[in-house]
Formats: structure tokens, C-alpha cells, sequence
């Protein structure tokens, strides 16, 4: 009996934390089409290409409807191709670098965090990384390794100075096809049960919008909750606790 009281007790204090999926959409800018992401809940994280002719406006209206802002920040490929406005390169010395990370933050409103488009050549290199985290410190921003390398350091630069952060671990549509779109929300379910929480990335494409609105309610089938990314950040580490230092790859 004393066993079963002390059970009970433990289930009130320590209750079961229903596991978490933030959803990430990336790429917004550029288009107009991009605006339908607003059709989406406000627990979806949108992060905005930084100088992009909708971007502001999109960031504006989104952050006005409750959503969380991230800026998505181009970064070198090891394919070259062309990052687009904002870009980093491992051309650039620490004060270019810098400057071009202050001026793509300051061309999006309201943003929380920051995750790289592209990047698998300039993730792979720790000073341009501890330059890139010693920026967002400045800001109290979060980090997101979209993971475009398997062999990033932002990661390990964060710690080294207490970012919040995080890693992608699911890109959703790769293939937008309805039957690959399902694999991987399958996929994104599993993976939540099985470690309590999960990172995807998907983009504004039509296909993506269109199965995330038929699709979305089922996580809560599930048991599972969407949440704003930000709500997936190690507390402490949310917390700025000075005691805390420290699947498929998408490349680009």
C-alpha cells in the first residue's frame, strides 16, 4: 500500500511531459506564395530569409499573429552555390562576418533564433562559427544546426559559449510527393515518441502547406504537442545559466 501512495505521489510531483515537435519552416521570403504559411497554427516556427523582397512584411504580419521568428541565414556550400543576399563566406575576416550577421538580423523584425541556409562548407569551420555564435550572444539568440554537414561545429562553438541551441533531425520534404510527405511525417511521430522531442525542417512549397493543414491534427492524435521551437531549449540553458559552457543529410 505505503508502494502504491509512494507511486502515486511521484506521478503528481514528476507528471508525464506529453513529447514535443517544433516545425521549422525555412525559405520564406522571396515569394508570394510564401504568405501561405500563415495559414498554419502559430506554434509553427517560421524563419525568414534575411533582405528578401517579402521578408519583412512576412516576419511583421507573423509575429503580429503569434508566430515565432527565425532568421534563416545563408552560409557557403560546398557545392558553390550562390547564397543569395547575406550570405557568409570563408572570405570574409571577422569584421565583414560580423557586420553581414548584424545587418541580416536587422532586416528581419522579432526574431528569436537563427538557423543557416545551406552552409556545408561554413559550418564545417570553427573561428567562422565562434565568430557567428559570439554575434548571436550579443543578441540573446538561439541557434538551429540545420545539419547540411554531418561534420558541423556550430554545435560545439555554441556550447563553448552557451547558446541555446538546437539540431534538426528530420527534413520533412525532400521529396514532396504525398507518399514521401507521409514517410516522413511517420517518421517525425516515431521519432517524438521515442526520444520526447523533435526538430523538423520543411519549406513553403505548396505541397508541404497543403499536407501540413490536412495533416497536423494527428500529432495530437498521437499524444503529441506542436510547439514554438524555442519551447524545446534546454531551460537552463534558456536561462543564460553561466554554468552551462558547453538521419539523412540535406546538403548545401
Amino acid at each position: 500500500m505505503r508502494l502504491l501512495l509512494l507511486l502515486a505521489l511521484i506521478c503528481i510531483v514528476n507528471p508525464t511531459k506529453a513529447a514535443q515537435v517544433a516545425i521549422i519552416i525555412d525559405d520564406i521570403g522571396y515569394r508570394q506564395t510564401d504568405t501561405a504559411v500563415l495559414s498554419l497554427p502559430s506554434a509553427i516556427t517560421l524563419s525568414v530569409l534575411p533582405h528578401t523582397p517579402l521578408g519583412k512584411e512576412i516576419a511583421q504580419l507573423a509575429n503580429d499573429s503569434g508566430y515565432e521568428i527565425m532568421l534563416h541565414l545563408p552560409m557557403q556550400a560546398l557545392n558553390g552555390k550562390k547564397q543569395g543576399p547575406g550570405g557568409l563566406t570563408n572570405q570574409m575576416d571577422e569584421q565583414e562576418f560580423k557586420q553581414t550577421v548584424a545587418n541580416a538580423l536587422e532586416s528581419i523584425p522579432n526574431v528569436k533564433g537563427v538557423n543557416n541556409h545551406m552552409g556545408s562548407l561554413l559550418t564545417q569551420m570553427g573561428e567562422q562559427m565562434m565568430w557567428l555564435m559570439e554575434s548571436l550572444k550579443q543578441r540573446d539568440s538561439y541557434f538551429v544546426d540545420s545539419v547540411t554537414t554531418r561534420y558541423t561545429k556550430a554545435g560545439e562553438m555554441a556550447n563553448k559559449l552557451g547558446i541555446p541551441k538546437l539540431k534538426r533531425q528530420i527534413f520533412l520534404d525532400n521529396d514532396v510527393s504525398e507518399a514521401a510527405l507521409e514517410r516522413q511525417f511517420q517518421q517525425v511521430i516515431q521519432q517524438a515518441n521515442n526520444e520526447g522531442q523533435v526538430v523538423v525542417i520543411a519549406h513553403p512549397y505548396p505541397e508541404t502547406i497543403h499536407f501540413l493543414q490536412k495533416n497536423l491534427g494527428r500529432l495530437q492524435q498521437q499524444g503529441l504537442t506542436l510547439v514554438k521551437t524555442s519551447q524545446l531549449l534546454p531551460y537552463r540553458l534558456a536561462q543564460k545559466d553561466p554554468k552551462i559552457a558547453g538521419s539523412k543529410t540535406h546538403r548545401q
